[in-house]
């Protein structure tokens, strides 16, 4: 019995040295187990996130305050936002959310091969979000649909106090306006010719921040993506460890769920016609 058993207690102790050395390549020092470590930084990646949260929850409050006091405006304002341009990121972030977590479950598998192409496809899928965005971002400036230029002060503005074009905004005489004459007339998405109310500079204030904050998490994720894509090629992770994989997924599922938010509260906030 003894030396049946000692082969056995040879192999288990040897596959448990093997362990503890393809372990110790990663873990970090203070850390007492590799299952230690991966919570650790998941708390980490949540605690990130909660944080983030908060930041753009300030802003979905002012959106919340603002368009209570001036549903109209937002009502008005939002046919100029792209629905279709909108609906196509939509689908984008979806699709790159699902190559994200298909990343991280070949990670798990050790198929290295498989995390490098979702990851690749997830890194595309920002890209075209991004392209999207500027073309979205570029008719914006082109109707003038900015600060200084269709909603900025008259006093500032020699063309605005003429009532000549800016953009393709007109700043409309007071005969010519159905309350005030600081409203604006403006061709929207469709090509049609709109007029919009003075205040309408809250509705595309928030969109600018919103989205270009958003925007800027886009960025950051493709930094990250990229950077976890490197080191996955590398061969840096294993079954055992592919924690990087991990945190990243969570922190690209974040920026499609803000995403979500934004998308019907901007695009489709106001009513059907």
């Amino acid at each position: 019995m003894t030396n049946v058993s000692e082969p056995t207690n040879t192999r288990a102790e040897l596959g448990g040295q093997k362990s503890a050395r393809s372990s110790s390549a990663f873990l970090a020092h203070h850390f007492a187990t590799a299952a230690q470590q991966l919570g650790a930084a998941k708390l980490g990646m949540w605690i990130f996130i909660a944080t983030e949260i908060l930041m753009f929850g300030g802003l979905f409050c002012a959106y919340s305050v603002w368009r209570g006091a001036e549903p109209e405006i937002f009502d008005q304002a939002h046919h100029f936002l792209s629905k279709p341009l909108g609906a196509a990121n939509t689908i984008v972030l979806l699709f790159s959310s699902l190559t994200a977590a298909l990343a991280v479950r070949s990670a798990g598998l050790g198929h290295r091969q498989a995390t490098s192409a979702y990851l690749f496809a997830t890194i595309a899928c920002a890209c075209v979000f991004l392209v999207v965005k500027y073309f979205e971002y570029s008719h914006k400036i082109h109707l003038g649909l900015l600060p200084g230029h269709c909603f900025g002060h008259p006093g500032f503005s020699e063309a605005m106090r003429g009532g000549r074009e800016v953009g393709t905004c007109l700043r409309l005489d007071a005969s010519d306006a159905p309350v005030m004459p600081e409203w604006l007339r403006a061709v929207d998405e469709s090509g049609r010719v709109r007029v919009l109310p003075p205040r309408a500079n809250m509705f595309f204030g928030l969109y600018f921040v919103m989205t270009g904050l958003h925007g800027i998490h886009v960025l950051v994720g493709i930094g990250v993506l990229s950077w976890v894509l490197v080191r996955n090629i590398r061969g840096s992770f294993s079954v055992q460890y592919y924690t990087p994989v991990d945190l990243a997924a969570l922190y690209w599922h974040l920026v499609d769920l803000v995403w979500i938010y934004l998308f019907p509260l901007l695009y489709l906030v106001g009513k059907p016609e």
